[in-house]
């Protein structure tokens, strides 16, 4: 998100970072372009993109850090019997390198790994959520959604699917995912247990 209000401000936008997190976490990245457009009041700059890409992917590469408990949560859910996915807003290149930084590439196989560019709606619509879970032979009821953000929450509520608010420390934020109906988890470990009661 500092990448893209830095991205947004070259443009000639006004919007500082918090109000960006508040407008465009949890989207994908046609979302992004059309609210920025919206907030210059005019299209984006042709390069707008592939600069905030590339900002944001040496910003990966420097600061990124795995989500505590992450791996311990995949780890427990598949001991549970569980299968694990992910279903993000992102471009799969995105996923390829947050996952490789983090240390989790090797958690998820390619063929669990799914993008919003394959489905006609992105988060909120629950269009990817549905999709992963028909991939992965499932039912929607017999999902379960571990959601940061607001899009996502509302997705996985509109998918029929179970859903956990994660809101790594955040109060105020773990009140908001809270607030649209999601279950919430303070500490990614905690999800085995959980699927298990």
């Amino acid at each position: 998100m500092r990448e893209l209000t830095r991205a947004i401000e070259r443009a000639g936008g006004t919007l500082t970072e918090e109000e960006v997190r508040a407008q465009f976490v949890g989207i994908g990245m046609a979302d992004i372009e059309r609210k920025a457009a919206a907030h210059l009041g005019r299209p984006v700059p042709q390069d707008f993109v592939a600069r905030f890409v590339a900002a944001r992917a040496e910003a990966f590469e420097r600061e990124l850090l795995p989500v505590p408990g992450a791996r311990e949560a995949i780890d427990g859910v598949r001991a549970a019997g569980w299968e694990a996915c992910i279903a993000s807003g992102g471009r799969m290149s995105k996923m390829e390198q947050t996952l490789r930084v983090a240390g989790l590439r090797d958690a998820i196989p390619d063929d669990r790994i799914f993008s919003a560019t394959v489905v006609p709606r992105g988060k909120p619509a629950p269009d990817l959520f549905l999709h992963a879970a028909a991939v992965c032979g499932y039912a929607p009821a017999a999902c379960v959604v571990v959601e940061d953000s607001l899009p996502g929450v509302t997705a996985g509520l509109a998918a029929a699917m179970r859903t956990f608010g994660y809101a790594n420390g955040d109060a105020e934020h773990a009140a908001r995912l809270a607030a649209l109906g999601a279950e919430p988890l303070g500490d990614l470990r905690e999800l085995p247990s959980r699927l298990a009661g």
